[in-house]
């Protein structure tokens, strides 16, 4: 018998859920970021926050959301890793 689970498993839907993205400083990688989780999912203007890195070369776009599926999940993941000047998923 196996206790391995399927990811779909691992979240009870629907969930709030953080993506967070880092990528190069800029009003670009920012707005292309957003955009991506915009396009699956509803996201309320006090649901973004934005940190630079010390140096101010990078920085992180994390934004909250409610997920009413996996599919959702995966759909936003996939349209992040397409955003320009992208260096991590979190």
């Amino acid at each position: 018998m196996s206790d391995k689970k399927s990811p779909e498993d691992l979240l009870e839907f629907p969930c709030h859920y953080q993506f967070k993205a880092v990528g190069s400083a800029g009003d670009e990688f920012r707005a292309a970021a957003i955009a991506a989780v915009r396009q699956h999912a509803r996201v309320a203007a006090d649901a973004v926050k934005i940190r630079p890195s010390g140096k101010g070369t990078y920085q992180s776009v994390s934004v909250l959301v409610t997920l009413h599926s996996y599919q959702q999940l995966t759909s936003i993941y996939a349209e992040l890793r397409q955003v320009s000047g992208l260096k991590m998923l979190l």
